[in-house]
């Protein structure tokens, strides 16, 4: 059994996703180095995205885009290879999710284009050394994801809701964490919204769209940061051919340290 422990860089995460032995999500693993969303399409779809990425900072703050069918992001990860080092992928094929692999060499394509988009995973690590509590990995679980009723700005084919990851917190602990976030725009920055979840659209939050559900005690605020999986919702709504991302929470660890993001 994979002890989780040993995954201290980006690289070791990625060599124990690409032999196979770690599967799952990857928040509290190699702290220190930034973690990211995979979005992988046809070159055909890669300008209209970049535009929705330019447009939609917040929840897709680009760290790379490769060049067509080159699958190694080397800003990020010179020695990585994007078929194979994201612990789960997601493979949709008109807006449905028809396979979820551990590897996509077979689905890969020589025109393909990976955008590489920062994930709030990333300022974790600043939040506990700074003191602030993070539930979901004191209980070893995926962050909780919601859609929410908050529009994207359209780009071409691509339109759809924005989804934020959420983490209880005592008001107090709130405060610092919008200050310690908010040195990290790259990897979606200052939360979008705090308490009140039905103004934007969330009815229960035991019930995430993605991830695993936490306990919010009755001292705590739910606070929300916009989320590198809005690029799934998108592709739900838009219902493109082909599109390939990492699984909600199954990150691709980079080699930037977290402080050259901030």
């Amino acid at each position: 059994m994979l002890d989780r422990s040993t995954l201290l860089t980006g690289k070791d995460v990625r060599l124990a996703a690409r032999r196979g032995a770690l599967a799952e999500q990857t928040s509290g693993l190699a702290p220190g180095f930034a973690q990211a969303n995979l979005v992988i399409l046809p070159e055909e779809s890669a300008h209209d995205f970049l535009l929705f990425c330019q447009r939609n900072p917040k929840p897709c703050p680009l760290l790379d885009v490769t060049e067509p069918g080159n699958p190694v992001p080397a800003r990020v990860a010179p020695a990585g290879d994007l078929r194979t080092d994201a612990p789960r992928y997601c493979v949709w094929r008109d807006g449905i999710l028809v396979d979820e692999p551990t590897d996509i060499r077979a689905y890969w394509q020589d025109d393909f284009v990976t955008f590489v988009i920062g994930c709030s995973f990333t300022f974790e690590a600043p939040l506990l050394r700074a003191g602030v509590p993070v539930r979901h990995i004191e209980l070893g679980l995926n962050v909780p994801m919601f859609r929410t009723n908050i529009p994207c700005i359209p780009a071409g084919r691509f339109h759809g809701p924005l989804v934020v990851s959420m983490r209880p917190l005592k008001p107090a602990d709130a405060i610092r964490a919008v200050q310690i976030t908010s040195r990290f725009a790259a990897v979606h920055g200052a939360p979008v919204h705090i308490g009140l979840p039905e103004q934007i659209g969330i009815a229960d939050l035991g019930r995430p769209d993605f991830g695993d559900p936490v306990p919010v005690h009755a001292d705590e605020l739910p606070v929300f940061w916009a989320c590198g999986v809005t690029p799934q919702s998108v592709i739900m709504s838009t219902k493109p051919p082909l599109v390939i991302t990492h699984s909600p929470g199954c990150m691709f660890v980079t080699d930037l340290k977290d402080e050259e993001l901030g």
